[in-house]
Parts: C-alpha cells; structure tokens; sequence
C-alpha cells in the first residue's frame, strides 16, 4: 500500500464532496478538518472541481485532498495540476488508470466484480474502490472477492451512511470508506457549515470507535 493510502486508512472515512462553487471550497476543507478528516474527494462532476481543489490545497497543506470521478486523462491533468494527491475513478479505465500511475499519482480505480479485479491487479494495485458498494452487494460482495484475491483491498463507497459504515469498518481488508452523508450537497448549498462540522466529527469518532 502506498504511503497515501496507510493516511487514508488511519482516517477511515473519506468525505465524497461535490462542488457546485469553489467559493464554498475554504469553509468546507475548515470544516473537514476541525471535525477530525482532514480529506476529502472532490468529485469532477462540476465546472468547480478544478479550483475548489487548488484552494483546498493551498489553505490547508495538511489536508489529503484528491479528485474523484476522473473519466479522462484530460481530467487527470487538470486535477494533478491543482494539487489532488489521489485520483479516483467510478469505474477501471485502463488508458485513465495507466496515465496517471505514470505520473507517479496514487491511482484508484473503481471495481465491482472479479474480472474488473482482475484488471486492476495487472497494474499491480493492492486497492481498489468498489463502487456501487450497497447496490453491488456491500460488504458481502466484497469478503466474497476478498477470498480470493489475497492480497488486495477495497475503498467502497456508494451507498454508504452513518448507519452501516461501522460494519465495513470492522473488516481488515476496508481501506477506508467513501462518504457523502455529512458533507451534502444540501448542507453546502444553504452554508450549513456548523452542521457539516458535527457530522464529520461524529464520523471521526465512529472510525476511533471500530478501529481505535
């Protein structure tokens, strides 16, 4: 595992944040890090993205911020030149994937079945993400391809809330999760920032709960 990913595990939850104005950007990452995770996934689903991470980057150097839902190598640039220590994509793209590994950048592709396993392991990727993770079968699904790809581990997000993150906590082969639930976009857009803070930090404390 590389050293980002051993941060990645140690904090257990990823928030998976979407951007619709990179003015929101700053009391966001304040947020993050206040509430005890300090990283977050900025989705490039936005025209935001791009600046909210070079932002995010510059305030807070602390932070482990990363770019997700990168469908082209195009984006892969844009985002590696605005500071994202991490890509990650929704599915496994093997132009996408074999481009930023290239550039030396933790590359996080997403899975859900063992053939897409199969092609992550030949870029020799020890972690995955596996997305949808509820709809695909949760953590079931994922002990089950755990078996046997011994060596491998998974960062699932998609479905994925206070409700039943401690259950995916609890395996040793969960990296950390990926999560929007205190970070949404409804908390954003109305400037809900305390709000976003006590739910990070409760988050926070649900990963020292499992995990120590």
């Amino acid at each position: 595992m590389t050293e980002m990913m051993k941060q990645l595990q140690k904090l257990g939850i990823v928030p998976v944040v979407v951007l619709n104005d990179a003015e929101d950007a700053l009391p966001l990452a304040e947020r993050l890090v206040k509430g005890g995770l300090p990283c977050a996934e900025v989705t490039f689903r936005t025209a935001a993205a791009e600046e909210s991470i070079r932002r995010m980057v510059k305030a807070f150097p602390e932070m482990i911020v990363g770019a997700g839902t990168v469908l082209t190598t195009e984006q892969a640039d844009r985002a590696i030149d605005a500071g994202a220590k991490f890509i990650v994509s929704p599915g496994l793209n093997p132009k996408v994937t074999e481009y930023v590994l290239k550039k030396g950048v933790p590359m996080t592709p997403g899975v859900c079945t063992p053939t897409e396993v199969e092609a992550a392991l030949q870029f020799g990727l020890d972690v995955v993400k596996f997305f949808p993770a509820e709809p695909s079968g949760g953590l079931k699904m994922i002990k089950a391809m755990a078996a046997p790809y011994v060596g491998l581990n998974f960062m699932p997000t998609g479905g994925i809330s206070a409700a039943n993150v401690r259950e995916y906590l609890a395996y040793d082969r969960i990296v950390a999760c990926g999560g929007s639930w205190m970070v949404s976009g409804a908390l954003v857009k109305e400037g809900r920032f305390d709000e976003i803070e006590n739910l990070v930090r409760e988050a926070a404390n649900i990963v020292k709960e499992i995990r120590g």
